[in-house]
């Protein structure tokens, strides 16, 4: 289901592509689209608009130091693996892999915690962002409108 960008904007002003359907919720629009191509209606031909966009922002806790530092190893060692692999592949069989993501680790966990303090006080927030719509509808090519319209009520899946 990739849009243009032309083709949202012209939906969301009211272009050539009608509202078949009209959801609460994203997942309830793509189920619908998902009837829609269940019963052949060619999946490209239908989009899915957000209507009154917000930024929703979750706050999930503040930076603590122990929390940088097991951020900063875990993201350490995921570099350590490939270069270990790498130190693995010419020096042999051992204890490189290991050695690797451990070094990784011990680096990124320095690194962590490093930045943890030079933020103190600002920006020290961990948080969750996403993109939300009041509402999302389902449209379609002006060609198959009528059809995925009456597909959606036969399904029970149109709402106003």
């Amino acid at each position: 289901m990739i849009e243009t960008a032309p083709a949202i904007a012209s939906a969301a002003a009211g272009g050539d592509r009608p509202v078949v359907g009209s959801y609460d919720t994203c997942e309830q629009a793509r189920e619908a689209v998902a009837i829609l191509a269940d019963n052949g209606i060619p999946a490209h031909r239908v989009g899915i608009v957000g209507k009154n966009l917000r930024l929703m922002e979750n706050v999930l806790g503040r930076m603590t130091t122990p929390r940088a530092a097991g951020m900063g190893a875990a993201l350490g060692a995921w570099f350590g693996l490939p270069s270990s692999l790498m130190v693995l592949l010419v020096a042999g069989p051992g204890a490189a892999l290991l050695a690797g993501m451990a070094f990784g680790a011990l680096l990124g966990a320095a690194f962590g915690v490093t930045a943890c303090w030079a933020a103190r006080g600002r920006g020290d927030l961990l948080t969750n962002q996403s993109l939300v719509a009041a509402r999302y509808a389902v449209v379609a090519d002006v060609a198959i409108a009528d059809d995925a319209r009456n597909l959606l009520i036969k399904h029970g899946w149109r709402t106003g």
